[in-house]
């Protein structure tokens, strides 16, 4: 029997702001895909440096890529998404899809943030307050090849504002991430750990190869980062005609924005 959707996965999905597919890829999908995701490993350091997270999209570079089609068109996949959201909602478009990677040299990790609200400079954020709890946007894929316990977020953050206690932890935008200069790799490895945890009410999400995650972007996440553990993970969008058209817009707004000025809007402001 192929991979079931439940009852549980959807109440995830809905109230906590990510579900897990466990063990959706077969294995020998698994296998080809670590193989091609060396090749995206070795062209994003050439390309980007030791320390680059990510090659995307893979569409756009010479690798194999039956590997990334098998995955777009795994019928659990397709269904289970399908169910979960609509079929208007598509994984895989080698135009969008990514393959996140280890860190060569030195640990790091991203600021906390909630997509396009705290990353896209000079957005306009009545765009975000309008539609972040739509769910034809914001549905973000981690398939974990190897292992995976990079991402920590914290749930329910998708379907409200932010806390007090979020307020207070990040009152100023650009969000700033943890001080590493002049670390050492064990004392970035501690203080990155740290500014996780850092974060009220956040959890570590744990995939074993061949889970699928399906999260909000909208909710608070971190990527956390260390060099000593292969990562190979799938990055990808359960994209939808609604979701293009809004980001080429905010897009396009957020560029004018930044020639006018405008370097990142503070979303509480005014709820201080």
């Amino acid at each position: 029997m192929g991979f079931q959707l439940t009852y549980q996965h959807i109440d995830d999905f809905q109230l906590q702001g990510y579900t897990v597919f466990r063990k959706i890829l077969p294995t020998s999908l698994i296998r080809d895909l670590r193989r091609v995701s060396h090749s995206a490993r070795h062209i994003a350091r050439d390309r980007l440096g030791s320390q680059a997270q990510r090659l995307q999209p893979v569409g756009s570079f010479d690798i194999d890529q039956p590997p990334f089609i098998d995955y777009a068109e795994l019928p659990d996949l397709v269904k289970a998404i399908a169910e979960l959201l609509s079929p208007r909602h598509q994984h895989g478009n080698r135009n969008h899809l990514g393959v996140l990677i280890e860190p060569a040299e030195e640990p790091y990790c991203t600021p906390w943030h909630r997509d396009w609200r705290d990353n896209l400079p000079g957005m306009n954020l009545d765009r975000w307050n309008q539609r972040f709890q739509d769910t034809n946007l914001f549905n973000q894929i981690n398939c974990a090849l190897y292992n995976d316990n990079c991402t920590w977020l914290v749930p329910g953050s998708h379907s409200r504002h932010d806390l007090a206690s979020e307020m207070e932890r990040f009152p100023n935008r650009p969000i700033s991430g943890p001080n590493l200069k002049n670390k050492n790799t064990e004392e970035r490895e501690q203080i990155c750990l740290e500014y996780c945890r850092s974060m009220p009410g956040c959890l570590q999400l744990h995939l074993e190869a061949g889970d699928f995650a399906l999260y909000r972007s909208s909710v608070w996440h971190i990527g956390n980062y260390v060099p000593y553990s292969i990562r190979a993970t799938l990055h990808d969008s359960a994209m939808t005609p609604e979701f293009e058209a809004w980001s080429e817009q905010v897009q396009q707004e957020a560029s004018v924005r930044r020639e006018a000025g405008v370097v990142m809007d503070n979303p509480n402001i005014d709820r201080f």
